[in-house]
């Protein structure tokens, strides 16, 4: 049985980019997705990552997402850890 992340890891140009086209300000989102302004400016810069379960769910449905089109692309060749 597949269990649920703890965090998400978003891609921020992806979150902006559907901002924009649906068009709504940083303010707007954040406000329909129960996050401040200043965090879905950190996540769109990439200086934020990751999201908890609950503000990712509605993030997707306030951008009509589907399940990976604002998650960051898997490393294809992660670090090695020394």
């Amino acid at each position: 049985m597949a269990q649920t992340p703890t965090t998400f890891e978003v891609d921020g140009t992806a979150i902006c980019t559907r901002r924009m086209n649906a068009g709504m300000d940083v303010q707007q989102l954040a406000d329909q997705v129960g996050i401040t302004d200043s965090y879905l400016r950190k996540l769109e810069r990439g200086v934020r990552t990751r999201m908890k379960p609950g503000p990712y769910q509605a993030l997707r449905a306030a951008l009509n997402a589907n399940e990976n089109e604002l998650l960051r692309a898997p490393h294809p060749n992660p670090p090695e850890r020394k």
